[in-house]
């Protein structure tokens, strides 16, 4: 804005004026950094699950002098990154995060990086959303003299609602969970103009364009478990996988079926590309149970199968994302259980008719119109030659959560025995202190093939490595030293699983019956060294 804009011949503006349209441009300022921070953030999304994604921007004046975001769990904090590449510039800058800073350490790294280095003003996206969190890195930071400025808060201006609203997408599987207590779930399909999703004879292949389905492969690599159900599997064979290479995140590839009527070759019984689990009707076949055990495949048996109980099983295991790619059937099922918070519809420009062809969304009992669902924050873009529709049955949460829930961090029950499945069923969750889990970045030391005690980089860097310890490969030796060097947690989950995955003769003999101990006993002497009293063990055999 220049000052003609601010005075003209014609009349004089009132000094308030003035104020005000300076204040409107600070705060668009510091919106443009805070989506900025947001925007960095979203580049590590499903890397750092089931933390938030964090993205911090420095700057002094109009002048971006550091930026960062957490690559992935267990890595250095975006906070601290962005201090260490503005260096000196840091004393008396402004420093932008998309979410307040929360630590899992409970040592503050963010929030001390900021203060020595310097920084007079912290602007934030949103408080943090888990409660024992939520609001302490703001006091901290005002206590030590800093001004702090929240979106929405102390900052209500109408300019700043587009990066408030990029800090809640950015982070909004978090905020689903944590609100509802079941992952946030995405319902994805392509249609023809006039709303198939198959010829009447089930062929499907392909109704979007190449483009559209390359945005697929992304929503695949941004999501914790893609499910389909039975039907989808037998006339599609689909790999579920997000095609960017071993490089990227895999997700979990989940198949709903309650009868297992499924086919014996399929791309997803082969998991040396990304695991299976197969989720079915408790008794259901049990030959072919057997059958997709001996093939590596996870079968999960429940007393009703359901949209709501799976979701609830991922929801202990602290899964945050899910991409539905089911049919009709199944969508339906789904979308009348409330599960599913978001729909991405691909709309081809398409007509194949068909009075039995199949739509996207089977039967919910609708009679009337005015009983539609209606989407909200509705967006339109065009890819190639199609059009994604987009938007959300259910609001992105307020943020009052509250977890992690009482039964997640519940003192251990000297009555059971640590092995029980109550306490060792949890994947990647949160417990009373940030993070304390197998993928925390808590150091330890414990021995390593010859029984010399080293340091790991996190129980899951000795955990993986210990899939390939005294096994007869003499190559076995060679990973062992690539995942104790992975430079994160995730990382070497990534490498110890692929490996086990793509040469299963690597593995050491006795690892089925002993990865269970393996993994307790690193979680015991992780609480141990960490000084933390008793807590729930929260592991993952994966």
């Amino acid at each position: 804005m220049t000052t003609a804009m601010w005075f003209t011949p014609s009349f004089t503006r009132h000094p308030t004026s003035i104020i005000n349209c300076t204040y409107n441009h600070h705060h668009a300022l510091d919106a443009s950094y805070v989506k900025r921070a947001a925007d960095l953030s979203d580049k590590s999304a499903c890397f750092t699950s089931p933390h938030p994604n964090f993205g911090c921007v420095i700057a002094t004046a109009r002048n971006v002098v550091g930026e960062g975001y957490l690559y992935a769990q267990g890595t250095k904090p975006a906070e601290v990154q962005a201090v260490e590449a503005a260096g000196e510039y840091c004393r008396g800058a402004t420093a932008y995060v998309n979410m307040e800073p929360g630590d899992c350490h409970g040592d503050f790294t963010a929030v001390s990086a900021f203060i020595k280095a310097g920084i007079t003003r912290v602007v934030v996206g949103i408080r943090h959303p888990l409660q024992h969190l939520r609001g302490k890195a703001i006091q901290t930071l005002r206590t030590q003299g800093l001004q702090v400025d929240v979106l929405g808060e102390d900052i209500p201006s109408i300019s700043i609602q587009d990066a408030l609203k990029s800090c809640l997408v950015v982070n909004a599987p978090l905020l689903y969970r944590s609100a509802c207590r079941v992952p946030f779930s995405v319902l994805k399909y392509a249609m023809t103009l006039d709303g198939k999703i198959a010829a009447t004879s089930g062929h499907s292949t392909w109704i979007s364009s190449t483009k559209s389905r390359s945005h697929v492969f992304e929503l695949r690599g941004r999501s914790d478990a893609v499910i389909v159900g039975g039907s989808t599997v037998r006339k599609d064979n689909p790999r579920l996988t997000p095609r960017h290479g071993s490089g990227g995140h895999l997700p979990m590839r989940i198949v709903m079926s309650q009868t297992l009527d499924l086919p014996e070759v399929a791309n997803l019984w082969d998991v040396r590309e990304a695991p299976t689990i197969v989720a079915t009707q408790r008794g259901a076949r049990r030959s072919f149970q057997k059958f997709l055990a001996s093939k590596g495949v996870e079968v999960v048996e429940f007393d009703s199968l359901n949209p709501k109980d799976v979701m609830d099983y991922l929801y202990d295991l602290g899964y945050l994302s899910i991409l539905w790619e089911c049919g009709g059937a199944l969508s339906a099922s789904a979308i009348s259980a409330g599960v599913i918070h978001k729909v991405h519809a691909f709309v081809a420009p398409k007509i194949i008719g068909g009075k039995n062809a199949p739509s996207p969304v089977g039967e919910l009992g609708m009679v009337e119109m005015t009983q539609a669902l209606e989407l909200i924050d509705v967006s339109y873009e065009q890819i190639g030659s199609d059009v994604l529709i987009s938007g959300y049955l259910q609001p992105i949460p307020d943020m009052t959560p509250v977890i992690p829930s009482v039964d997640e961090t519940l003192a251990i029950d000297p009555s059971l025995s640590p092995y029980d499945s109550p306490i060792i069923f949890f994947y990647k969750t949160w417990d009373p202190y940030g993070s304390f889990s197998n993928f925390s970045s808590h150091p330890i030391r414990l021995p390593d093939e010859n029984g010399d005690c080293v340091t790991w980089s996190s129980v899951q860097h000795y955990y993986q490595a210990q899939k390939f310890v005294g096994s007869c490969n003499p190559n076995a030796r060679n990973y062992i030293e690539v995942i104790r060097s992975a430079k994160s947690p995730e990382e070497a989950a990534q490498m110890g699983r692929r490996t086990q995955r793509e040469h299963p003769d690597m593995v050491r003999a006795d690892w089925e019956s002993m990865k269970r101990e393996v993994l307790y006993w690193s979680k015991l002497r992780l609480m141990i060294s960490s000084g933390v009293g008793a807590v729930m063990v929260k592991v993952s055999t994966i």
